[in-house]
This record gives C-alpha cells, structure tokens and sequence, in this order.
C-alpha cells in the first residue's frame, strides 16, 4: 500500500494542514475536561463566579475553534483523498491503455473493471480517514491517558487493565479478517464477470432459453461473495457490541471506585468528572482505531491489486530512439515472421513472408484458425512478432513510435465496435479534423449515405453504447468509414465486409478501389466473392502460407484454395 501513497505528494501542503488542524483540534478537546473540573472544584466548591466565567468562557472559545478546526479539516481531508482517487484511476488508466492484448487478457475485462472502481475507492476511502481518525486517534489516546494519568492517578490501574484487553481483542479480529477482505475483492470480479457476460450475450441467452441457467449461475456468484460478505461482518458486529461493553464496564468502575474515593476525601469531584472524560475520550480513540482496522486489511487488499496492474511493464513499448521511413508510401513487408498466441501449443504464424505494396490490394484467406486476423494484429503492433519483422516502408514498426505506426494505419475489425455519440464522432475517431465533406464523402464510398440520411439529424443522429440502435450490416459500413475518413496509406479489412449483402459488398469494393486508388489496401476475408479481384492473394493454412497470386493464378496452383472456392462457388462462377 505505502507505493501507492507517492500518488499523495501533490497534496503533501494540504496533508500537513489538515493534520496540524486535526491535532489543533485534539489538543482543544483535551484541555476541557482539565478546564471543567477546575470550574467543578474550584469555582462551584467556593462559589467562585467569577471563575466561572472566565473558565466558561475560555472554554466556549476552544470548542468554537475547535469546530473550526475540524470543519476545514473535513474539507480539505474530503478535497486531497478525491484528488487522489481521481489520480489513481487515471494512472491505472493510462497503464491499461498501454497493455497489449496478451496483457489484456492476463487480467480480463470484469477485473480491470473491479480494479479501477472499487479498488480504488476502498483505497481513497482510507486516506481520508488517515487524515481524520487515524491521525487524531494515537493522539487522542495518548494525550487522554497522560491527563487521565495527571489528573487522578488513583485510578489508572483501571485504564491498564481496560485498554489491552481491547487493543488485543481488535488486533485478533484484524488478522483474521484480512484473508477474507482479499476473498471479497476476488469473488467481486466473479460477479461483474458473471454480469457482464449475461448482459453483453443476451441475444444468444434468450435466443437458447439460458436465462434460468444464467441466474442461477448469477444466484451462485452473487451467493459466494455473500457468504464471504456476511462472514466478515459477523466479525465486526461482535467488536462493537464488544467495545461499547468496555467502555461502560469502564464507566462503572471508575464511578465505583471513584466514589469510594470521594467518600473518603481523596479524589475531588472534578477530577473524577474530568477523568471519566477522558476514559471515554480513550475509548472513543480505541473505536476509531478499531475502524480503521477494518479499512485498512480491505484497503490493502485492493493496494495489492491495484499494484499487480501498475507493477506490469508493458510488452508493446515504444523505443528510445524512434524511426521514422524516410518516404511514407506505405508499404507493409512481412520478413520470415513466426508468432505464437501464449499459452498455444502451436504457432499461429509460421514463416510468413510477403510484401503490400501502395495502390494494390492484398487479400487474406483461409480456414478459421489459420492466423487472418493475426496478421492485421502484428501490423497495428497489437503484438509483437517472435520473430521475423514486419515493416512499413523499410522500418521495423518495433523500431516506430507506436502513435507515428497507427497514424498511417487505418483499421475496421471484424467485430465492428462503436462509440456513444454521433454518427459523426464516431466517423471522426480515427481523424478529429475530419471536415463534413469528408465524412459524407467517406460515408458514400462506404455506402452508409443511404442510411444515415434516413435518420433523424443525419450525420448528427445518435449511436448508442455499443452501436444497439444501428444493424450488424450498418455498423460495418461505419466503420469502414471511419477508416475512411482518417485517409491513412495502409487500409486494413478485417473480414468487415461479412454482415453486408452481395450486392452492397460489390457496390463498396468499386468504390473503394477508386478511393483508395494511391494507398496499400489488406482486406481479410472468408468470402472468395470480396477478394477475387485483389492484385495478390495469400493463402493461409494452420499458420503458413501455401498459396499467392491472382485468383487466376491460384484457381491453377493451390489446393487450398480451390477446395474454398469450390465451397462457396459454382464452376462458372470460379472461372
């Protein structure tokens, strides 16, 4: 947890106020007690008046002050632990941001989620109460047992005996929560998992009658992390009941045995108030103290956690000394490249080798699982090769800072995802300085002009989280014009020409070519009909390539290929 405090330093002055107010304030409530048995015994015991005033009236100054010390202490606890959770997640952020997609999966979606969220609010949650009770509370408990101590030692024994049977009782219960607040944080994850997953497939769910099976495998989780949940506050609900039970054994036997002495004259009345006072000012620190005994296993669950996320050191970095190409044509090399997802037996690619060169079209085929996709994933450096090279225009895109990589390349994946928003922001993602005339020329050649001009506000119609209100078919065709409008040298397909009909999937490659005419196009596909037309075609199998050329070419040389074509195709229409 202490790592995660060097995220504190900005409110280093605000800390110190806060902390030197929270002690102005403690030194105030000590002295009342002190102030009022003098009122007590010297000025109600004599008749005093005028002591009492000038005593009462001191007091009524301290505590206003004291007021005042912790409103603005409050204020500025509240202020410095908001800002600090806001930089937490910003930075857990911005390191997730920069995760590859291996990284990404090491942790999952639902975890991240927890992480970012939950985690850090624990976390943020226990600084403030740092800067409130955990630093008034030692104070409050060694101040009160020095003036308890001055003022009636009589009967100190009675702190002595009180106070380690509490500080032993809370320090039992802390270890053995611990283990369980660390379970908590782990079976939270489960259930956003579990949640996530019914709510983002509730399609297939339905479409298979899964819903019962879907809640009760919700009714599980959900069940598990109550079952920890409960088991943690059972631990707390005997420390409460259990201090509050020592504090008033502690009240009895300070008046008992504090009367004995004022019956025989040895203790004054006031200081036997002042001394219960005091008691009770010890036993309210204990409180805080076993509060915060609660927060801070939980918090350093979620510190450990939220470490694991800062600690990891990204794979896809960029280099210290950045290339650039010396010409921006776009040409995409792949040179002897062989990479493996983790945790596979097998390569995903093995030996690939080919080049795509400016104002041609490279088309991608093969079975599923043959490594397609894999392809555009090394060239946006979603990965890193193991080995080989892939190269845009004669440099290493490891060599390339990846913000001056990804500025050349523009991308439209398989599974199309879009933004809440507009149509057009999401058509300006990729370029923000996008003007109207080329968003509408983007949404043209992507054959999207149709549709969005039967919307209500056009290219200022509204897009759902997750693009809900728009069909599979739709989604395609914005983001290939959001590809489009970013007008990048490399165009990169990733089978996003899947969920259109034959008919506008020709009526947008006629037109992609024309716009494209001057850039490297890689279109990765399963259907023959969008990549019979490409200058090169290669074909993968398990991982190699086995076949390149037009479709001519490879109708003559490859099996594989024919066997695809024979699959989807007549014999008329393969020739």
């Amino acid at each position: 947890m202490l790592k995660l405090f060097k995220y504190l330093r900005p409110y280093a002055l605000s800390i110190a106020v806060t902390l030197a107010l929270v002690f102005a304030n403690s030194i105030a409530e000590l002295s009342l007690p002190k102030m009022m048995s003098r009122i007590v015994d010297e000025g109600v015991a004599t008749g005093n008046v005028a002591l009492i005033w000038s005593i009462g009236g001191r007091m009524l100054l301290i505590a206003l002050a004291g007021v005042a010390a912790s409103v603005t202490a409050g204020l500025l606890a509240a202020r410095s632990s908001m800002g600090f959770g806001r930089d937490l997640r910003a930075k857990v952020f911005s390191r997730v941001s920069s995760f590859s997609l291996r990284e990404l999966d090491t942790f999952g979606a639902a975890s991240l989620i927890t992480r970012t969220t939950n985690d850090i609010t624990q976390i943020q949650q226990l600084v403030f109460m740092m800067q409130r009770m955990m630093a008034a509370a030692p104070m409050m408990a060694i101040g009160g047992i020095a003036m308890a101590l001055s003022t009636e030692p009589k009967l100190s024994w009675i702190l002595l005996v009180v106070i380690p049977v509490m500080a032993l009782a809370i320090v039992l219960l802390a270890l053995k929560g611990i283990p369980l607040f660390k379970a908590i944080q782990t079976k939270i994850d489960a259930l956003n998992r579990v949640m996530r997953e019914s709510l983002s497939g509730i399609r297939v769910v339905r479409a298979f009658d899964r819903v019962d099976h879907e809640k009760r495998r919700f009714d599980g989780v959900n069940a598990d992390l109550t079952a920890t949940t409960l088991e943690v506050n059972k631990l707390m609900a005997f420390l409460f009941p259990f201090v509050m039970l020592m504090m008033n054994v502690t009240t009895v036997m300070i008046v008992w045995f504090g009367g004995l002495g004022v019956g025989s004259g040895d203790i004054r009345i006031g200081s036997l108030m002042a001394f219960i006072q005091y008691a009770m000012q010890i036993m309210f620190s204990v409180i805080m103290v076993s509060v915060i005994f609660i927060m801070v296993p939980r918090a350093s669950a979620s510190a450990t956690r939220i470490n694991e996320v800062l600690d990891v050191s990204p794979e896809i970095v960029d280099p210290a000394s950045p290339r650039r190409p010396a010409s921006a044509k776009g040409e995409i090399e792949f040179r002897n490249v062989a990479f493996g997802y983790g945790g596979s037996s097998e390569p995903a690619l093995k030996d690939l080798s080919f080049v795509a060169r400016p104002g041609t079209t490279t088309a991608i085929i093969g079975g599923t699982g043959s490594g397609k996709s894999t392809v555009i994933n090394l060239i946006e450096r979603f990965y890193d090769v193991d080995s080989g090279a892939v190269l845009l225009d004669g440099v290493d895109v490891r060599e390339m800072a990846q913000d001056d990589l990804r500025a050349s390349l523009g991308l439209a994946t398989q599974r199309p995802v879009l933004f809440s928003g507009t149509i057009a922001d999401n058509l300006r993602f990729g370029g923000a300085d996008a003007s109207e005339e080329a968003l509408a020329k983007a949404a043209e050649v992507a054959q999207a002009s149709s549709f969005i001009a039967e919307k209500e506000g056009g290219m200022g119609a509204p897009i759902s989280q997750g693009g809900v209100n728009v069909s599979g078919g739709q989604k395609q065709r914005l983001a290939i014009a959001r590809a489009l409008a970013k007008r990048p040298r490399v165009y990169l397909f990733d089978d996003s020409f899947s969920a259109l009909d034959f008919k506008t999937d020709a009526k947008l490659r006629s037109a992609l070519r024309k716009e494209t005419s001057d850039a490297t196009v890689i279109i990765v596909a399963q259907r023959v009909g969008t990549i019979r037309d490409a200058d090169q075609i290669i074909v993968l199998d398990e991982g190699s390539m086995v076949g390149r050329g037009t479709h001519r070419e490879l109708m003559r040389s490859c099996d594989v290929y024919r066997e695809i074509v024979a699959s989807q195709l007549s014999a008329e229409e393969a020739v």
